[in-house]
C-alpha cells in the first residue's frame, strides 16, 4: 500500500532564486505541482533569517498595484535594525499561475539584506535561505488525503480576503535545498580608520552648515 501511495503522489518541485545584486534583491519562487490544482490558492511559506527582510511599506505599495501578494508574520518590521538585533520573519507569498505550464505557479517579491557586524577576516557573510513550504487552499475536496495533509497556518486564503481558511501541505522536492545571499561586511581592523574619517566628515559638514547659517541666516 505504501508503494502505491508513493507512486500516486507525484513530487512537487520548488525553485527559489535571488535575482539582482547587492543589498536589494528580488526573491523568485517557482512551483510545479504534482497534480492539478484548478480553483485552489497556491502559496509558498518562506522563512527569512534575521539577515534578510521584506520592507512592509514597499510590499504594501506593490500590493496596491497587484504586483505582489504576500502576508508578513510579524507584520511590524524594524527596517533599520542590523542583523544582530533583528528577528526571523515568516512570509506567505501567494503564487500566480504560469501561463506556460498548467501545473506551474510563480511569484516574486523584493527582499533586502541587513547590515552585519564587522568580521575578523572575511569581507562577506552568507545568509542562508531554506527552501519554502508549498501550501494549497481549496474550497472543494478533490485533494488526495494521502498526498496532502492539513497545515497549521493561520493566514487567509488570499491577500484580499482576511478570512482564514484551511491550508494543506505536501512533500516537495526542492531544486536546491537552500539559497545563499552573500552580504559584504567591514573588517574590524578598519574600525579606527572608519571612526576617524566619520568624525572628520561630521565635523567638516557641521562647520560648513554653521558658517552658512552665520553668513546667510536672519536672526531676530
Amino acid at each position: 500500500v505504501t508503494l502505491d501511495v508513493q507512486a500516486a503522489c507525484r513530487d512537487t518541485t520548488v525553485t527559489q532564486e535571488l535575482l539582482k545584486e547587492g543589498f536589494h534583491r528580488d526573491l523568485l519562487v517557482s512551483v510545479e505541482l504534482g497534480e492539478d490544482a484548478g480553483g485552489c490558492a497556491v502559496a509558498a511559506r518562506t522563512h527569512l533569517p534575521p539577515g534578510i527582510y521584506v520592507d512592509p511599506y514597499e510590499l504594501a505599495t506593490l500590493q496596491q498595484h497587484n504586483l505582489t501578494k504576500a502576508v508578513l508574520i510579524p507584520d511590524v518590521i524594524d527596517v533599520e535594525a542590523p542583523e544582530y538585533l533583528a528577528r526571523d520573519l515568516l512570509v506567505l507569498l501567494y503564487l500566480e499561475p504560469d501561463p506556460r505550464c498548467s501545473r506551474c505557479f510563480r511569484a516574486a517579491m523584493p527582499v533586502h539584506a541587513r547590515y552585519h557586524r564587522p568580521a575578523e577576516e572575511r569581507e562577506e557573510v552568507l545568509v542562508v535561505l531554506e527552501s519554502p513550504e508549498v501550501l494549497l487552499c481549496c474550497h472543494h475536496n478533490h485533494l488526495s488525503a494521502e498526498c496532502w495533509e492539513p497545515a497549521e497556518v493561520d493566514t487567509p486564503c488570499s491577500a484580499e480576503n482576511a478570512c482564514p481558511c484551511q491550508w494543506h501541505s505536501t512533500k516537495h522536492r526542492p531544486a536546491y535545498k537552500e539559497s545563499m545571499l552573500r552580504v559584504p561586511v567591514g573588517l574590524r581592523e578598519h574600525n579606527s580608520l572608519v571612526c576617524a574619517l566619520t568624525l572628520l566628515t561630521t565635523g567638516l559638514c557641521s562647520s560648513l552648515i554653521l558658517a552658512a547659517t552665520c553668513k546667510y541666516g536672519h536672526f531676530f
